[in-house]
């Protein structure tokens, strides 16, 4: 086995100078630089990864956990067609600074059953997984509903920690995500101002998520704001196509006993629910949007893809992911710094599913 002496025996130069070429540190000379270059290409010398992060007390890995939300109506097929959906654009923004740094990724689903979805807040530890996990990496990126805010507070405690898309008053762990307040906002304004719907039926995300809360009383806000407009029934969806379809069935059932009185237009909480629900409707023989609006979150890749393209809010996913990891690497650096939340812009894009004519009309 090829070792680092080896190296600094060809090139000419102390073991130290060939750590410091290693590491990329600007303190060698360009000309030993390239020989020691040579030498490690010359007998094929591969660093051992686990003794450097031993010398430097890390391992060069962040830790990326999210919530694995199964839906048993959505066969393999489909699941691995859906790919440009909001996490994976994260992961990207993610893996790119990693790239950058030379550092690797370790990204762990957990069930439905081990989130904090289903875990009492006051005192819960944090679940074995979580723990198992935190002594493989150098810091954690959380995604959203993963963690009850005592959970956090003692992960926190461990390791730096950084939310994805969660909740930005909670005082233990720093947290970017998208502006969605403001979004959400200026959607249902939009269908309330622009196209004068009035009946407005929500498709909601799961309990335990931050963003799915944020973007409800968003929506509730606005409501309140404009006088004859009403919350027409509130559906859970999961964040999940087939969710989506699930509360659309639901709708129209309830619709049907009401005398066959839609809600003017359906607030889907993520895009992948407002693609269910498009589903269910066309099945029903419900018009889009002469009926009822549909709008969504996210601006995934589908989006604009459906009939008819569906008007959403675009949130800048792989910046996310770039911005939570240049914040966990600060605190890795700094673990004293104070937890601070970043929230980026959201847009609204509008095409045809509330309304508007297409954009290739106008």
């Amino acid at each position: 086995m090829v070792t680092l002496y080896d190296v600094a025996k060809r090139a000419k130069v102390s073991i130290a100078t060939v750590s410091r070429v290693l590491h990329g540190q600007d303190r060698v000379r360009e000309t030993t630089r390239a020989r020691v270059r040579a030498a490690i290409e010359e007998l094929g010398y591969v660093p051992d990864g686990a003794a450097q992060s031993l010398a430097r007390s890390r391992k060069d890995v962040v830790g990326l956990v999210y919530v694995a939300r199964e839906d048993p109506r959505l066969g393999r097929h489909e699941l691995e067609s859906m790919s440009l959906l909001f996490r994976d654009e994260v992961m990207r923004g993610v893996e790119s600074r990693l790239r950058a740094r030379r550092w690797s990724l370790l990204v762990t689903y957990l069930g439905d059953d081990e989130a904090s979805g289903a875990v009492p807040d006051g005192g819960a530890p944090v679940m074995p997984r979580l723990l198992a996990l935190s002594g493989k990496v150098d810091g954690l990126l959380i995604g959203d509903g993963v963690v009850s805010g005592g959970q956090l507070a003692v992960l926190a405690r461990r390791l730096p920690a950084v939310l994805i898309a969660g909740d930005p008053g909670q005082p233990y762990a720093d947290v970017v995500a998208a502006d969605n307040w403001s979004g959400t906002h200026a959607l249902v304004e939009h269908l309330v101002t622009v196209h004068g719907r009035r009946r407005l039926a929500l498709v909601d995300g799961p309990a335990a998520s931050p963003d799915a809360t944020v973007r409800r009383r968003a929506m509730e806000a606005v409501i309140a704001e404009r006088p004859g407009t009403a919350l027409a029934g509130t559906f859970s969806g999961k964040f999940s196509a087939a969710g989506g379809e699930q509360a659309a069935g639901r709708l129209l059932a309830g619709a049907a006993g009401a005398g066959g009185q839609l809600p003017d237009a359906i607030v889907c909480a993520n895009d992948q629910m407002a693609i269910g629900v498009l589903r269910r409707l066309a099945d029903s023989g419900v018009r889009v949007p002469r009926d009822v609006a549909v709008v969504g979150f996210d601006d995934i890749f589908p989006a604009a893809l459906c009939d008819p393209p569906l008007t959403t809010v675009r949130q800048p996913m792989r910046r996310i992911g770039e911005r939570a990891c240049e914040r966990l690497f600060a605190r890795i650096a700094d673990p004293s710094l104070p937890p601070a939340a970043e929230l980026l812009p959201a847009e609204l894009v509008v095409r045809a599913s509330c309304g508007c004519p297409p954009v290739s009309a106008r």
